[in-house]
């Protein structure tokens, strides 16, 4: 028998420890999302996006690969970018 990923997800969310680091990922992963959906909406290929921040493609494709570390001053060009606002904030 196998086990879906939603199967998985959810048994894995029963561990406190798991579940801790998956909540700690969940601001990175929205802004990841983000950026992708809206690229996609626009139909702009990550070179596309790359150009109109003044960036690289492969700058691009780290940031959705969850890899990259953006500044602030990157993200802010991104959403500009993707006629979008940056929000931060800190709780």
């Amino acid at each position: 028998m196998t086990t879906s990923f939603k199967q998985f997800k959810t048994k894995a969310l029963k561990d406190p420890a798991v579940k801790a680091e998956y909540e700690a990922l969940e601001p990175e992963y929205e802004v990841v999302k983000t950026i992708i959906n809206q690229r996609i909406k626009r139909g702009w290929s990550q070179t596309q996006l790359a150009e109109a921040v003044g960036s690289r493609q492969p700058v691009i494709s780290r940031l959705e690969r969850g890899e990259g570390n953006p500044s602030l001053q990157t993200l802010h060009k991104i959403a500009k970018a993707l006629d979008l606002s940056l929000q931060v904030s800190m709780k």
